[in-house]
């Protein structure tokens, strides 16, 4: 057995065996970073609204972050997304625009981004806070340690989110559903305590201080509230970018006073090839943009891809280009001529009409 592989070894210079390894290594390499990439993107949850809402994947998520200078009301939103409704009637098919299974075709969220000032029967806090409308709680599935969520279209706009530091300062406890604290004298309900990512992107991004949740209307009449900054959306996406260009062109914001970003492609190789070309620029506004935590982890993220896409193409390039050496140095090596390739095929040919000639004769004597 032993002098079978090392028969086997001596057939191959040391140049060979050390080529193949980095070969193996490199595709090994290249096959691990996919699968993290993979794990990393899924576990990005305020990215994946369209695979959650459309396992078939024939819908997209667009999200839309507004300058400071504009202002953007819940009305002209709702006549987007009806808008929106409208033109896929038109596009898409009687069987596609159906609502199976009691299904919305359409389901979107907007935020807003401020502070206020909690106060309970044991303290007050002063927290950055988010102002919700539409299904945002479907858009950030955010982790429970207790309690619910609440729904942007519920009609009373006295419910709360706020995460376990917020909870424990407030009420000593995480397990507090049901709960009242005052926002401006005025009483609110702890719908849920939810536990804050962690690690270093998400402090970075903002995470590294309370963030509590309530009703767009609830900040703007009891917190220092800016005004909407973010819109999401996900719908049927019959071609590509259908989503994506109906809201630059018909949300009724100017292209120079917003962003968006289509979510649900944001990490394939196509979109971060313009990301490598921009790296160390695109960090560059020109807009007054404001980002939540969320896309700023996005981002974050996005600019971690693009790199591991370059290191990954590196790595696939390798055994490529050793295989194509190998197979440059076998072809110098080689020892015929095309006139004997020609030879073979001639060859070869013949044999093969005197087989069938052969094969016809049987079949006539028979």
């Amino acid at each position: 057995m032993d002098s079978g592989v090392k028969n086997v070894f001596n057939r191959f210079s040391v140049k060979q065996i050390v080529c193949s390894l980095m070969a193996i290594l490199s595709l090994l390499l290249f096959f691990i970073l996919t699968i993290w990439s993979s794990k990393k993107i899924k576990a990005l949850d305020s990215q994946q609204a369209a695979a959650r809402w459309d396992a078939e994947g024939g819908s997209a998520q667009v999200s839309c972050f507004f300058s400071e200078e504009v202002t953007v009301d819940e009305m002209q939103l709702t006549g987007f997304k009806l808008e929106l409704e409208k033109s896929l009637k038109e596009v898409l098919s009687a069987e596609e625009y159906s609502n199976e299974n009691g299904r919305r075709l359409i389901i979107d969220a907007y935020s807003s981004m401020g502070k206020i000032t909690l106060t309970s029967d044991k303290g007050s806090l002063e927290a950055d806070a988010v102002g919700i409308g539409g299904d945002f709680f479907f858009f950030h599935p955010l982790k429970l340690v207790s309690g619910g969520y609440f729904s942007g279209e519920d009609l009373m706009k006295d419910s709360i989110i706020i995460d376990e530091e917020a909870a424990w300062q407030l009420f000593g406890s995480s397990d507090i559903a049901g709960q009242c604290v005052l926002i401006n004298n005025v009483p609110h309900f702890v719908e849920g305590v939810i536990k804050r990512e962690e690690g270093k992107l998400a402090k970075r991004a903002g995470l590294d201080k309370t963030i509590v949740y309530v009703s767009n209307e609830s900040l703007n009449a009891y917190g220092t509230g800016k005004g909407i900054s973010t819109y999401e959306v996900v719908a049927p996406n019959p071609v590509k970018e259908y989503v994506y260009n109906k809201v630059k062109e018909k949300i009724g914001v100017k292209e120079d006073d917003m962003i968006v970003v289509e979510n649900s492609s944001r990490y394939s190789a196509e979109a971060l090839i313009p990301v490598i070309l921009d790296f160390g620029m695109r960090s560059m506004q020109h807009t007054a943009v404001r980002f939540p935590y969320w896309e700023n982890m996005a981002r974050g993220f996005e600019d971690m891809r693009a790199l591991v896409l370059l290191l990954q193409s590196i790595l696939l390039l390798i055994p490529i280009v050793i295989m194509i050496s190998f197979l440059a140095i076998k072809w110098k090596q080689r020892t015929f001529t095309w006139k004997d390739v020609g030879n073979k095929v001639i060859d070869f040919k013949e044999r093969s009409i005197q087989y069938l000639r052969r094969k016809k004769d049987h079949h006539k004597a028979q």
